[in-house]
């Protein structure tokens, strides 16, 4: 494949795109100009983003061979919403160029202790040519909202042949499977629901619901937990109950996992990248495999799908990159709108008291 040139257009041109897509009087053109500017921008990521991927895999079997690991790049509305939280109608104060997450990869470990030891043996040390540029340790310190993980931004750096991704921003991120498990659940409700509860932005209920277990699953991990939640068990647990009764959690999950009829049209040979297109009206998800040499095909798919679907909250589209459709069932739950791993351990939670 080709490389894809990040400096096709000039960063300045680059910035002014995320500003376009973020005011809402812009015209239709200013924005299909803007949203090929982002596409480019997005796609020019993948390159550096399957090197760390490649690193990450190989350091995370090491440690545990029932590791899971992916990447993908963020979806065009993910990032138009992550840069309108930073623009006040007249000038952003996130650029797009700074956007520290558009391209990533994850690790899924056996459990937190595993989770460390990948963050500690192969990551806090900075022997990587990479430069890191940030650090977050959400399992030590979880977000307000209950979110774990462990996230590393690096700036891309190679002194051979690929210096024209120099500079570029890689996000790996570390977590659990339990903390996975959490994740993908809170995306599932979102797709649903149609709530934006992981960015902090749902129902009440369900965010309490939701920063509730993520304590609770803290507990059985040992480990701390989420600000604010009860520090005594048995009252962290019935408060849980009492939440998955009044929402009716577990019956509604269940029938969003059955309910799902996906067309898994996996005739590729060795297929590696997966277009997933989701329908949360019609309950249909649509997997697009495509081989690794057909990257470039497989990124100009992903934006004529997110084209098609703009503006469109039933709908979901996603390009992810994984060894075989095992491991992408595993690494993305929330697109096959699987929830049973997480019932299983909220059921542990609430038959306790």
């Amino acid at each position: 494949m080709d490389p894809i040139n990040p400096k096709k257009y000039s960063k300045s041109k680059t910035d002014n795109a995320g500003i376009v897509l973020c005011n809402e009087n812009s015209s239709n053109e200013e924005k299909n100009e803007a949203l090929e500017i982002l596409s480019n921008w997005r796609a020019s990521h993948s390159y550096p983003m399957d090197v760390f991927k490649r690193r990450l895999k190989r350091s995370s079997e090491k440690i545990d061979p029932n590791s899971l690991s992916a990447q993908r790049l963020k979806r065009v509305p993910s990032i138009i919403k992550k840069l309108r939280r930073k623009y006040d109608g007249r000038k952003a104060t996130m650029k797009l160029t700074q956007m520290q997450d558009i391209a990533g990869c994850r690790a899924v470990m056996s459990d937190v202790t595993l989770a460390k030891e990948l963050y500690q043996k192969y990551y806090s040390n900075g022997d990587l040519k990479h430069k890191k540029v940030n650090e977050k340790d959400y399992i030590t310190y979880p977000k307000e909202d209950g979110y774990r993980s462990i996230h590393l931004v690096y700036r891309y750096n190679s002194d051979k042949g690929r210096k024209i991704y120099n500079g570029l921003l890689i996000e790996v991120q570390i977590r659990s499977k339990l903390q996975h498990i959490w994740a993908t659940a809170v995306e599932t409700v979102g797709f649903f629901t149609g709530q934006a509860i992981k960015s902090n932005e749902g129902e009440e209920e369900w965010k309490e619901f939701f920063k509730l277990v993520s304590s609770a699953f803290a507990r059985l991990e040992n480990c701390p937990q989420v600000p604010n939640t009860p520090l005594d068990e048995k009252e962290l647990f019935l408060s849980i109950k009492k939440k998955e009764k009044e929402l009716n959690v577990r019956t509604r999950m269940r029938a969003w996992t059955t309910s799902l009829r996906y067309f898994d049209s996996l005739k590729t040979k060795n297929p590696y990248f997966f277009l997933l297109e989701l329908d949360t009206i019609q309950e249909k998800l649509l997997i697009t495999p495509f081989s690794k040499r057909q990257e470039e095909k497989a990124i100009e798919a992903y934006a004529v799908a997110e084209k098609k679907i703009y503006g469109e909250k039933a709908y979901d589209a996603v390009l992810v990159g994984a060894d075989d459709s095992a491991d992408l069932k595993k690494a993305y739950p929330n697109y096959f709108l699987d929830t049973r791993e997480f019932i299983k351990y909220l059921e542990k939670v609430l038959n306790k008291y």
